[in-house]
């Protein structure tokens, strides 16, 4: 493993040490969804560079990775954009 792959680990392990065992439990259920809504707020855990993106149509997602802004509530979500900063 690199240090940009530890890195990258951590920084993932650190966001979702944010949620409560609720939300553990809906970004779960969420990971099985086909698709997400359109304009719909994610992160996407194997890709945190990429930063909280919208769904797109033409942009399919692969939702084992995803954490959507909607299985959080608006403080957790508030959390994890201020763990993106660091």
């Amino acid at each position: 493993m690199t240090i940009a792959d530890r890195i990258e680990q951590t920084s993932r392990e650190a966001i979702l040490a944010l949620l409560s065992d609720e939300e553990n439990a809906r970004v779960s259920t969420a990971e099985t969804a086909s698709n997400l809504k359109l304009d719909a707020e994610y992160l996407d855990l194997e890709h945190l560079e990429l930063g909280i993106q919208r769904a797109a149509a033409e942009k399919p997602v692969h939702m084992a990775s995803v954490l959507t802004r909607d299985a959080v509530s608006g403080d957790t979500w508030g959390r994890i954009v201020e763990t993106l900063k660091h």
